[in-house]
């Protein structure tokens, strides 16, 4: 038995179009088609393979912080974000020094689901 590779994340959000706008327009993922489930949802894509699902409908409170349960993205130059985030006045928890030397960001997406974006040592 082989695992081949990390195909999704998903994630229930509490109302669709908001966290649509959020991971669309703030994090510029990319909408992509999604199957005609009988549920709302939407989901976006994650570099070339993998992909981000929504689930519409989440009523239970969400328990994410930096250091517990979050995703991570990695970045191509975290001053341009940093510098992005500021210019559309979105908090975010300022950058951080790894022990291996990588840099991390934090952002909260409308739910309080944090996605870090990083650049590698």
């Amino acid at each position: 038995m082989t695992h081949y590779e990390l195909n999704h994340v998903a994630l229930h959000v509490a109302d669709v179009e908001k966290s649509c706008a959020f991971y669309r327009d703030v994090l510029k993922l990319e909408p992509m088609e999604r199957p005609a489930f009988d549920f709302p949802g939407a989901w976006f894509r994650l570099g070339e393979f993998q992909e981000l699902h929504l689930i519409g409908g989440r009523e239970d409170a969400v328990i994410s912080r930096p250091r517990s349960n979050h995703f991570a993205l990695r970045a191509d130059n975290l001053d341009e974000w940093e510098e992005y985030f500021k210019s559309i006045d979105q908090d975010y928890v300022p950058r951080r020094t790894r022990p291996d030397g990588a840099f991390q960001i934090y952002v909260a997406d409308p739910d309080g689901y944090h996605i870090e974006l990083f650049t590698g040592p």
